[in-house]
């Protein structure tokens, strides 16, 4: 496949409820679309950056900086399958999620080609995968619990909640004591220190399935401490960038869980290799969500069909973040709580380019 042009979109989409975590609230998403052009056949996908550099560094302006200036140089007009492209772009250091939006397109473009869905042509081996919600954090604890009963109702197979120091043990508690069988787990994205391992060993009486990333995004050796002091089982999710920091949270015993967010590792190949050595190492693996547009929510359920994916993801329905969606069709969640995999080529879903033209506040075009 030779990569002949690159579109670079800039769209806002306002949230159906505003989603809030430990680091930040948000109400309107900024969102970064990459379009592949190769023969006349294009890909598409996101770099799931943010506006501000809480959860990464990458932004989306500095996203549409490393895409412009320094990745879509080393790539255009090369003949490169679209699992060659993240070693292709090995020089730039880090910029994970500017490299994944680029990569993630031109697989999406190279199924498109082939004619054969992404999720098959990633290697995936289901057409069903199970779907987990998540939630943030809500200005009362009825309200978690109403918001809780309501994605129950639809069929979601667990519950991740968003916590911080200070807003924890009562939410936890309450959702325990009201859902005592639902698979819970709750997500810190990094609120808490080394001194805090005591308060979060009390976790263990909410009989968590997960507690996901409570500590230092860069400190594996502090969550193998918090691992070796608690039984409830740490996920993984801002320390995890490469296969490397993956082996190396396995083999020093940092957690017994991996999330696997597509732009936080690279792209595709990255999140199959990183899968590949979980699977071999008995780690299951999930993948989470960047209150992705469609587009990249696609992208998102064809990696989950690969088949160390064992966990419910936050891929969740269409509905659930966007008034209208801007893929045809919507991304829909069954009564079981699963996604029907489509079987169409490349991602399976259209975008609805009308839409997406209304939307832009910027574009440019990368020839």
């Amino acid at each position: 496949m030779k990569l002949d042009q690159l579109t670079l979109r800039e769209i806002r989409l306002r949230l159906v409820k505003p989603f809030e975590t430990s680091f930040d609230r948000t109400e309107e998403r900024r969102i970064l679309l990459v379009e592949a052009h190769s023969s006349g056949i294009s890909g598409w996908a996101e770099a799931t950056v943010d506006a501000d550099p809480f959860y990464s560094y990458e932004t989306i302006e500095t996203a549409w900086h490393i895409i412009r200036h320094f990745l879509w140089p080393m790539v255009k007009g090369r003949e490169l399958a679209a699992a060659d492209i993240l070693d292709s772009l090995s020089r730039v250091r880090g910029h994970n999620m500017a490299k994944g939006g680029l990569e993630a397109a031109a697989w999406d473009a190279e199924a498109r080609q082939k004619d054969v869905p992404l999720w098959r042509h990633l290697g995936g081996t289901r057409q069903e995968i199970p779907c987990g919600v998540s939630i943030g954090i809500k200005p009362s604890t009825a309200e978690l619990i109403d918001t809780v009963s309501e994605e129950l109702r639809a069929g979601y197979q667990r519950i991740k909640v968003k916590i911080k120091r200070g807003h924890d043990v009562v939410p936890l508690a309450a959702l325990r004591e009201s859902f005592s069988r639902i698979r819970l787990m709750g997500d810190a994205n990094c609120d808490y220190g080394r001194e805090d391992i005591p308060h979060l060993k009390s976790f263990e009486r909410f009989f968590l399935m997960m507690l996901e990333q409570p500590l230092a995004y860069d400190d594996l050796y502090a969550h193998r401490e918090l691992q070796q002091a608690t039984s409830t089982p740490i996920c993984l999710d801002e320390c995890i960038h490469s296969l490397a920091h993956a082996r190396a949270a396995i083999e020093i015993g940092a957690c017994k869980i991996i999330n696997i967010k597509l732009g936080r590792v690279g792209g595709h190949t990255a999140a199959r290799r990183i899968h590949d050595l979980c699977r071999d190492r008995g780690i299951p693996v999930w993948c989470g969500g960047m209150l992705e547009s469609g587009i990249g929510r696609a992208h998102n359920i064809a990696m989950s069909t690969l088949e160390n994916f064992t966990l419910p993801g936050d891929v969740s329905a269409s509905k659930r973040y966007w008034h209208e969606d801007i893929i045809d069709p919507p991304v829909e969640v069954t009564p079981q709580g699963t996604i029907l995999v489509p079987d169409r080529p490349g991602s399976g879903y259209e975008p609805k380019l009308e839409m997406i033209e209304r939307l832009t506040v910027r574009r440019e075009v990368l020839r």
